[in-house]
């Protein structure tokens, strides 16, 4: 019995990991004030082509092309590449228009057979661009990015540097006036962008360009073959491991701001996340040989960047595990099972409390629109356990005669229930952010699919969205271009 118990609260602690690493990369994060490139960095604005991938974005085109010519960079060195993917709406008129409207400064080229996804698409410019010596620089963007005016500019000064291969933008949520969802995001893209690059910046490795915002120097992609993968669905994460073990470096700009439009739906969530996930799961198999070895990079291959890219990974794995072995101790041990229990979650309150504050800190902007959902980004449920959890004696005031005779069975029968549920809370979760989906394609009303999204949480629809992403790969699901629907809602929100 003490081996099985041991062998449980085991499974049940490793939900602590992705804890961990949250912690150490907002660690991380606090020194980018003094570990960071700018002081290298020099004014520089050398050629840049911008490549501007659109399959049916008429509605949103018109508006980015508009913003990139009032940017503050020369006009003179830059071109933007309208890279037509055999586009069926008003895209082509669109670009045609702003061809003629901006000549020698705007190029609209069109793939007649179109479908074959982003990346070749991407190509189909790139082959373009590479056979003239014109550009210096590549800026790769979505066709929806609204890039303020000195974003180009706070990139290119980096490329000074000729140890930087690819700079990355900050890109924020900009849907107005935006929902529950788009703040979500908004909330999320602080820590998932504005904390976690910096951290990265400081230790020297990026697991990811923005792919809506990136910059690389001709030399860069050059040597990395001067194209975009076309064999998965995470082109930009591939662009960016093979730019660091080219031996040049990948970092982020926080200060180089540009605006996207994000889903405002679970449904868009899901299918825009999915295609992330599965990328990832397709990166992680493609770079098997670099994982703990730093032989074939000292960055990528150090146990850090292994421990903070599969935590991610792995997150969903953990959180059922946590639930199973906790049910699991309440009948092989419930006393053990409940200082268990009381652990991870007085972990996840340390947690929660600093990811929290510290995002609130590092993008007073993005928080001020989106602290009700920073808040209640675990789900209402997790975020009443984690108050319970902190309540000198309360919980365990409820269960204080099964701890003294280590027996579940003398609970009532409503305790019995309720710490049963919070054990499997943590898997439940995923299960509930999945029915809030499926709600949704099932055509529920808004306020229900907002209540459930509000109960189950942000955090858990990601983790059930990496979950699918396992399935969806094991399956062997096609890797098409399935790109996120945009209304042209997107603003700069200064």
């Amino acid at each position: 019995m003490e081996i099985l118990g041991l062998f449980f609260t085991v499974i049940v602690l490793s939900a602590t990991i992705p804890l961990f690493s949250s912690l150490l990369q907002f660690s991380f994060a606090g020194l980018h004030g003094i570990f960071n490139h700018y002081k290298k960095t020099e004014h520089f604005t050398p050629n840049v082509a911008i490549v501007l991938p659109a399959w049916n974005e008429g509605d949103v085109i018109a508006a980015s092309i508009d913003l990139l010519m009032k940017m503050d960079y020369p006009k003179d060195n830059f071109k933007i590449y309208i890279v037509d993917d055999a586009s069926t709406d008003h895209t082509p008129r669109i670009a045609k228009e702003k061809e003629e409207e901006f000549l020698g400064n705007v190029y609209h080229l069109r793939r007649e057979k179109g479908g074959e996804g982003k990346a070749h698409t991407l190509n189909h410019g790139l082959r373009i661009i590479f056979s003239q010596p014109w550009a210096e620089a590549v800026l790769i963007m979505d066709a929806d990015v609204l890039f303020e005016k000195d974003a180009l500019r706070k990139m290119t000064r980096h490329l000074i540097d000729p140890n930087i291969g690819s700079v990355t933008a900050y890109i924020k949520e900009g849907s107005f006036p935006g929902n529950l969802i788009t703040r979500f995001i908004a909330f999320e893209y602080i820590t998932a962008q504005a904390v976690s690059r910096r951290a990265q910046n400081v230790l020297g490795q990026l697991a990811c360009l923005a792919g809506g915002a990136q910059l690389h120097s001709r030399e860069n992609m050059l040597a990395i073959g001067g194209v975009i993968d076309t064999s998965s669905l995470a082109e930009d994460t591939f662009t960016t491991f093979k730019t660091q073990l080219g031996g040049r470096r990948a970092i982020f700009d926080g200060n180089a701001i540009v605006w996207a439009e994000e889903p405002d739906t679970l449904k868009g969530v899901w299918k825009q996340r999915l295609r992330w996930a599965r990328g990832n799961i397709q990166v992680t198999k493609a770079f098997k040989h670099l994982w703990l070895n730093k032989m074939e990079h000292r960055q990528l291959g150090s146990f850090t960047f292994s421990f903070l890219w599969f935590s991610i990974m792995m997150m969903p794995f953990f959180m059922i595990g946590a639930s199973i072995g906790l049910c699991a101790l309440f009948f092989v041990d419930f006393k053990l099972s409940w200082v268990t229990f009381r652990l991870l979650w007085i972990l996840n309150v340390i947690v929660y409390l600093f990811v929290t504050l510290f995002s609130f800190t590092v993008d007073t902007e993005s928080a001020k629109r989106s602290w009700v959902q920073g808040i209640v980004f675990p789900g209402i449920i997790s975020l009443t356990i984690i108050i319970l959890s902190v309540i000198p004696n309360y919980l365990d005031n409820l269960v204080a005669e099964a701890l003294l005779s280590n027996n579940a069975r003398s609970l009532t029968a409503f305790i019995y229930g309720f710490v049963l549920f919070i054990y499997m809370w943590l898997a439940l979760c995923m299960l509930c952010a999945w029915g809030a989906y499926r709600a949704e394609m099932a055509g529920m009303p808004t306020l229900l699919i907002n209540i459930m999204a509000l109960i189950s949480g942000f955090g858990p629809l990601l983790c059930a969205i990496t979950f699918a992403s396992y399935i969806s790969e094991w399956q062997g699901a096609s890797l098409t271009w399935d790109k996120t629907e945009k209304k042209g809602n997107v603003k700069v929100l200064k």
